[in-house]
């Protein structure tokens, strides 16, 4: 890679490690439904006007719309909000890749080779370690739904494996649309609309700011970004980049957080992070067809944009 784009794929790393930060801050400010609706709602408008029309069929908008934005983000906002921290999220939610690679087995007939099964199992050793580590000094409940938002994640990557789409950043435009609604309304059945009310009602520059930055900086930026870069090189040369999203997620809450990292975190860490880059980079093989990757998307595993 050119070194001009060596450094834009760090910044979205970046980029994408901070987010959970600021999804941290967001959360002292709204409840998690609400942020993730108002989330979906900036990043969609008026983006969506400027792309153009999907260049994929709705089944799949749909879909990725439903597994990522509603399920996997549901979760990962209400598993912070019980108390996961964000570095740990940052960390645990990097077991996607694991997820990606059972769904695409099942459904994708993408047979794991043996470096692959051994990288997932390191990876869930790095979560066996911080879920000891999580139990014994943080809420079981958040880090359970954050492994859930993981899972969510990896279905989304396989329904994105198949609907292939051309265009990365009109197709997560599009994608964005889909749960606005939706969490809108699991937001006022469980949050309730007091709630809703009081905190849109309390509206500062500091809410403004964190809407804006996991819609536009995080989202629009970040997977137009990654999309540029997955059609410019192979995914195996973007994807490793992925590995430091953790790196950045954990230190930059460290640094403005002030969350400490134990020695078993850092444990997990290695594990979970070494255990992703032989599962993500590790050659798969398709039974009764020869693996295609799209020319605009990574290979299952590795694929997917690897934060929020």
């Amino acid at each position: 890679m050119r070194p001009v784009h060596t450094a834009l794929a760090v910044l979205v790393t970046a980029v994408w490690g901070f987010n959970f930060v600021v999804i941290e801050i967001g959360l002292g400010h709204f409840p998690p439904l609400l942020l993730s609706a108002l989330r979906f709602l900036v990043a969609a408008l008026p983006a969506v006007f400027f792309v153009g029309r999907p260049k994929v069929a709705w089944k799949w908008i749909v879909g990725v719309g439903v597994a990522l934005g509603i399920a996997k983000f549901g979760l990962l906002f209400t598993g912070m909000a019980a108390g996961m921290p964000a570095g740990l999220s940052s960390l645990v939610l990097q077991i996607q890749a694991v997820f990606t690679a059972v769904l695409a087995a099942l459904v994708l007939r993408e047979r794991p080779g043996p470096l692959r099964l051994s990288g997932m199992g390191v990876a869930l050793a790095g979560i066996a370690v911080a879920a000891v580590d999580e139990g014994t000094s943080g809420p079981v409940v958040g880090f359970t739904l954050v492994v859930a938002a993981a899972a969510c994640w990896g279905v989304s990557n396989v329904l994105t494996r198949k609907a292939a789409p051309p265009d990365a950043l009109n197709f997560m435009v599009w994608v964005c649309t889909v749960p606005v609604l939706p969490l809108f309304g699991l937001s006022l059945l469980l949050e309730g609309p007091e709630r809703d009310l009081a905190a849109l009602r309390a509206l500062d520059w500091s809410g403004v700011a964190v809407i804006g930055y996991v819609a536009w900086v995080s989202t629009v930026f970040g997977f137009g970004a990654w999309g540029y870069l997955l059609r410019r090189y192979p995914a195996s040369a973007v994807a490793p980049f992925s590995l430091l999203v953790p790196v950045f997620g954990m230190s930059s809450a460290a640094l403005v957080l002030g969350e400490g990292v134990s020695g078993a975190r850092w444990l997990a860490a290695a594990l979970l992070v070494g255990g992703v880059g032989l599962t993500s980079l590790a050659p798969g093989r398709a039974k009764g067809r020869t693996a295609r990757v799209s020319p605009t998307g990574p290979p299952a595993a590795a694929a997917a944009s690897p934060a929020p």
